[in-house]
């Protein structure tokens, strides 16, 4: 999505409303496999889910503590996607919980995170510092 429609930071919202047809059909498409609205909880991994606890939770700074199997709204989810489409490149990355190699891509992470959250109806997800590396890991070891 950054390089297909949110080239620019902070992006207009003619690229926003682009992304979010794209996203919203891929989530159309992934729903016809998987039946996403009967699921009982929403665990989010790894770097655009962490960066946006982080935020939601208002840290000075990258903590995996505070955020592993935080709880994160909906609302705040959305507030945090608004809040990095506004910004620019500067300024995301003068975040104190950002990483350097997320600031070009954190925008388009929380659109999509933010869109599956209302293609879902979930309320909330958890925030896991685990990614599916450890998944596998895990299914392998039994």
């Amino acid at each position: 999505m950054s390089e297909r429609h949110l080239n620019l930071q902070p992006p207009t919202m003619a690229q926003i409303a682009e992304a979010i047809i794209d996203i919203d059909l891929a989530i159309t498409q992934a729903a016809k496999v998987v039946p996403i609205t009967q699921a009982k909880s929403l665990v989010a991994v790894a770097g655009t889910a962490t960066t946006v606890a982080a935020a939601a939770l208002k840290l000075a700074e990258y903590d995996r503590y505070l955020i592993h199997l935080s709880r994160i709204s909906a609302p705040s989810v959305y507030q945090v996607a608004a809040m990095f489409q506004g910004m620019s490149k500067d300024q995301i990355a003068a975040l104190g919980y950002m990483h350097p190699g997320r600031v070009d891509v954190i925008t388009a992470g929380a659109l999509v995170l933010s869109r599956i959250m209302a293609a879902t109806g979930a309320s909330e997800f958890i925030a896991s510092e685990s990614d599916i590396l450890d998944g596998i890991a895990w299914s392998l070891s039994k």
